[in-house]
C-alpha cells in the first residue's frame, strides 16, 4: 500500500496521528464544559503527562508517532489553500456578521503559521482581537458579546483524533461530527491530509457532507469488511453513504450496521467494542448482540445496487464476515468498581499488534480478562484522559498498520 494505509484494527501499528491536549483545554470551564462534552474541567497538567506517557508506548513498540499540533503549522506554512481553507472554516459570516467576519478573516490571515495554528485549535475570544477590530462603533456583534465570548470556539476533543477521519486501504476518509462543540475538527485533519508535504499523493476515500459519520463508529474488521454503529453520532443514512462510496471505491466488500444504545455513555462502536487478534475482539455484553444489519454490494451489479439482510447478531454475523467460524469475545466488566467509576472505557482499547493492546489502567477486571485470554495488555494511565469521554482507541487516528496474518 505504500508509506500509509491501514486494512484491519490489529496491524503492527507502523504511524498514528495524535494530538497533544493543549490551550484549548484550558478554554474549559463549569459554565461551559457540558456542551463542549466534558464530564468534568480536567487537569490540563495531568493530561497533558497521562498523553505524553501514552505517545511513548506507542512509539516503544515501533509506532511513529505524529502529532497534529506539529503538522498544522507546517501545512500552513507550506500551502496557501490549506490557510484559506483553514480561515473559512473557523470564521462564520453567519456568526460575527459579514463585516467583523471579513476583519477576522483578514487578521488571521496576516498571521504567522504556528500562531495561526494555535488560534484554529485553541479558539479566540473577542478580548483577545486586536485594537480596531470590531470596536463597537462599527459592530453590533462586538457590541452585544461579552469579552470572554468567543470569536472562534476552542477544539478540546481535538485530542481524540480517531472521529474526525479514519484510513481504509490506501486512502483517508473524512468524516462528519455529529455535534456543533466538533463539527470544526474535521477541517483541521482533512488540511493535513490534503495538503501537508508528507501526505501529499494519498487519495480521498470518502467525505461526507450529509449524513453524519463519526470514524469511533468505524471499525475495520478485517480487509474488505467494515462494522459502522449506528447510534447517538452516527446515522443509518450516513452508514449507507459510506457503503456506497467504499463499495464504488472497491475498498470494502461487506458492511455492518450496528445497532448501539443512543447515549453519550456508549456513544460509538468503538466505545463499546475494539478488536485485539485477528480473531477477538473485547466487548460489552450489550453490544454482543446488538442488531446488526449487512449491506454488501449486488453481484454483477453497478457500483450503487446494494444488497441489505438482517438483523442479526453482531457478534455472529461479524464472524461470519470475516471468514471465521467464530469469534473469539472478551466481555468487559458490566457492574463493580470499572463501571460504576470509569464507564465503557474498559472495551476502548488500541492494538498496536495482533494481541497486544493498549488500556486504561483502571479498567482492572476487563485487563485481567484480557490477559487471561492470551492478549498483552500495556497499561497507561488514563483518569484525565477520560474526562472527555474516550480511551486509547479514541486518542488515536492510526495512518499506516502492516497487513495483518490469520
Amino acid at each position: 500500500m505504500g508509506e500509509f494505509g491501514v486494512t484491519s484494527e490489529v496491524g503492527g501499528l507502523r504511524a498514528v496521528l495524535l494530538h497533544r491536549p493543549g490551550a484549548e483545554l484550558s478554554r474549559l470551564t463549569e459554565a461551559n464544559r457540558d456542551q463542549l462534552l466534558f464530564d468534568v474541567v480536567p487537569s490540563l497538567g495531568q493530561m497533558r503527562a497521562e498523553h505524553d506517557a501514552f505517545a511513548r508506548v506507542l512509539s516503544e513498540h515501533g509506532a511513529e508517532v505524529l502529532l497534529l499540533g506539529d503538522l498544522l503549522p507546517q501545512t500552513i506554512e507550506h500551502s496557501g489553500a490549506a490557510r484559506i481553507q483553514g480561515i473559512s472554516a473557523a470564521v462564520s459570516e453567519r456568526r460575527l456578521g459579514p463585516q467583523l467576519a471579513a476583519e477576522v478573516s483578514g487578521y488571521l490571515r496576516a498571521l504567522p503559521p504556528a500562531e495561526l495554528a494555535r488560534v484554529l485549535i485553541a479558539g479566540l475570544s473577542f478580548d483577545e482581537l486586536p485594537a480596531g477590530i470590531g470596536t463597537s462603533a462599527t459592530s453590533l456583534v462586538r457590541f452585544m458579546h461579552a469579552g470572554t465570548d468567543f470569536v472562534i470556539d476552542p477544539l478540546p476533543n481535538l485530542m481524540f483524533t480517531r472521529d474526525s477521519s479514519f484510513w481504509v486501504g490506501d486512502r483517508f476518509a473524512i468524516t462528519r461530527l455529529a455535534f456543533a462543540a466538533r463539527s470544526r475538527e474535521t477541517s483541521l485533519t482533512d488540511l493535513i491530509f490534503a495538503h501537508h508535504p508528507r501526505f501529499l499523493g494519498t487519495r480521498r476515500a470518502y467525505e461526507s457532507r450529509t449524513a453524519p459519520v463519526e470514524g469511533g463508529d468505524v471499525l475495520l474488521l478485517a480487509p474488505g469488511v467494515v462494522a459502522v454503529g449506528v447510534g447517538e453520532r452516527t446515522t443509518p443514512a450516513g452508514v449507507e453513504a459510506l457503503a456506497r462510496s467504499l463499495f464504488r471505491d472497491e475498498l470494502a466488500h461487506t458492511v455492518l450496521a450496528v445497532g448501539i444504545a443512543q447515549s453519550r455513555a456508549y456513544m460509538h462502536l468503538g466505545t463499546m467494542a475494539t478488536m485485539v487478534d485477528t480473531d477477538a475482539m473485547v466487548m460489552n455484553p450489550q453490544v454482543r448482540r446488538a442488531a446488526t444489519v449487512t449491506v454488501s454490494r449486488v453481484q454483477g451489479g453497478g457500483p450503487d445496487d446494494l444488497t441489505v439482510a438482517g438483523p442479526d447478531e453482531f457478534a455472529d454475523v461479524a464472524a461470519r464476515a470475516m471468514g471465521l467460524a467464530r469469534i473469539r469475545v472478551i466481555e468487559t466488566a458490566i457492574s463493580g468498581h470499572d463501571q460504576q467509576v470509569y464507564g465503557a472505557d474498559g472495551s476502548n482499547t488500541l492494538a498496536v499488534a495482533p494481541g497486544v493492546v493498549v488500556a486504561y489502567a483502571h479498567a482492572t477486571e476487563t485487563n485481567r480478562r484480557l490477559r487471561d485470554a492470551g492478549i498483552e495488555v500495556l497499561e497507561i494511565e488514563g483518569s484525565e484522559l477520560g474526562t472527555g469521554r474516550g480511551g486509547p482507541r479514541c486518542l488515536a487516528c492510526p495512518v499506516s498498520r502492516e497487513e495483518p496474518i490469520r
